[in-house]
């Protein structure tokens, strides 16, 4: 995982709605990264939920939310709608690679099953691309409440 204070690794991933979307374009503002493993289900569902109602007060504080996973941008898509999720999902889907970069990728376990995936962890990045937060691990019921302090107490807007 990339250190607080290192340069935040750079991407470029498509959305759901089928745009690109580019680190060095966000440049200049707050950007919440968080990866989550799937789309619609339990504990990434109660994640984004949290985020989307915390969300008006984390832009408030000049912060754009973008998760990511390994969905398609459709999977994507139905899951802003069905929860109406003010912010971007982009997919990771082609060998995984932003995830590996951002140590979010790797070898997980579920009922003494082991396999590869995405592993919940966000990341603030600052106005200047440098990687301002990190939480490896994410209690998803609470984080947007989380995100939001750290941002209160951390950012000048």
């Amino acid at each position: 995982m990339p250190a607080v204070g290192s340069e935040a690794p750079a991407f470029d991933l498509p959305d759901h709605a089928g745009n690109r979307v580019k680190l060095a374009e966000l440049r200049g503002g707050w950007v919440v990264l968080y990866f989550y493993p799937k789309d619609d289900t339990p504990g990434c569902t109660k994640e984004a939920c949290n985020l989307r109602d915390n969300h008006s007060e984390i832009a408030a504080r000049g912060a754009v939310v973008i998760g990511v996973s390994a969905d398609t941008p459709a999977s994507h898509a139905k899951f802003v709608a069905k929860y109406e999720l003010p912010f971007t999902l982009l997919g990771d889907s082609a060998g995984h690679e932003v995830a590996r970069h951002y140590g979010a990728w790797g070898t997980k376990n579920m009922y003494g099953r082991e396999y590869e995936g995405v592993i919940r962890a966000t990341f603030i990045i600052d106005p200047g691309g440098r990687v301002a937060k990190v939480w490896p691990r994410v209690k998803p019921d609470r984080h947007g409440e989380e995100v939001l302090n750290w941002l209160t107490q951390n950012s000048s807007s």
